[in-house]
C-alpha cells in the first residue's frame, strides 16, 4: 500500500497544466471520462486523487469494485490492476490540470469532446460514462442533456452522463453517485456485486 502524503500549496501549484495518463487497459468496457485533472491528481499522478474525492467511494459502494481504492498518493499496481481487470478505463475531456474545473475555456471542453470521441473510437468500450452534466453540455452543445443515456453516441460508442463525484457538487450525495455509476457500469456489461452501505 502506498503511504498517503499531503501535498504543499507549492508542489500544487507547480502541476498546473500538467497532464495524468489515461488509464486503459484490455477488456475495456466502461471509459469514465472526467472533466480535467485537479491539481492533487496531477501531483499524484492518478486519476481522482484529491482526499474528499468520491469517485473511489461511490464504486466500491455501487458494488463495482470489492475494495475502497486510495488513490491520494498515487495508484498501486493492484488498484491499477482491479480496476483494468474490471474493464474500467479513465480519462478526461480536458487533459490539464487546474485548480477547478471553472478555469477551463468553452473551447477547450469543445476540442475535449473531439479528443474522447476519438480515444472512445480507437479503444471501443462498450459505454462511455462522462462525469458532470454541465461540462458535457458545454463539451458536445447537447444544451438540453441530462443525466443517463445520451442520444449523442461520442465515438459510436453508447454514451451516459453522470454526476461528477468532486466534493464540491452537493447535489449529488455518496448513494446517489453509485446508482448512477452502477447503471452505467451494467450498461457495460460489468458484473457488479452487491450495494453496500457507504456507513459500514
Amino acid at each position: 500500500m502506498i503511504a498517503r502524503r499531503r501535498f504543499t500549496r507549492a508542489e500544487l501549484e507547480a502541476h498546473r497544466d500538467a497532464t495524468v495518463p489515461d488509464l486503459i487497459g484490455p477488456g475495456l468496457r466502461l471509459l469514465i471520462a472526467g472533466i480535467n485533472p485537479g491539481l492533487w491528481t496531477a501531483a499524484a499522478g492518478a486519476h481522482f486523487a484529491r482526499p474528499g474525492n468520491r469517485f473511489y467511494p461511490a464504486l466500491f459502494t455501487a458494488g463495482i469494485v470489492d475494495r475502497l481504492i486510495d488513490a491520494s498518493s498515487g495508484y498501486s499496481p493492484a488498484d491499477e490492476a482491479l480496476l483494468v481487470a474490471r474493464g474500467i478505463g479513465i480519462t478526461n475531456l480536458v487533459t490539464r490540470a487546474t485548480a477547478r474545473a471553472d478555469e477551463l475555456t468553452v473551447e477547450e471542453l469543445r476540442a475535449g469532446a473531439q479528443r474522447l470521441a476519438a480515444t472512445v473510437a480507437e479503444h471501443a468500450p462498450r459505454v462511455v460514462a462522462v462525469l458532470g452534466v454541465t461540462a458535457y453540455r458545454i463539451a458536445t452543445g447537447e444544451r438540453r442533456a441530462e443525466l443517463g443515456p445520451q442520444r449523442l453516441a461520442l465515438g459510436g460508442v453508447a454514451t451516459w452522463v453522470v454526476p461528477n463525484p468532486s466534493g464540491l457538487n452537493a447535489h449529488h450525495q455518496l448513494p446517489a453517485l453509485a446508482a448512477w455509476y452502477r447503471q452505467a457500469a451494467v450498461a457495460a456489461g460489468i458484473d457488479v456485486g452487491a450495494v453496500r452501505d457507504p456507513r459500514a
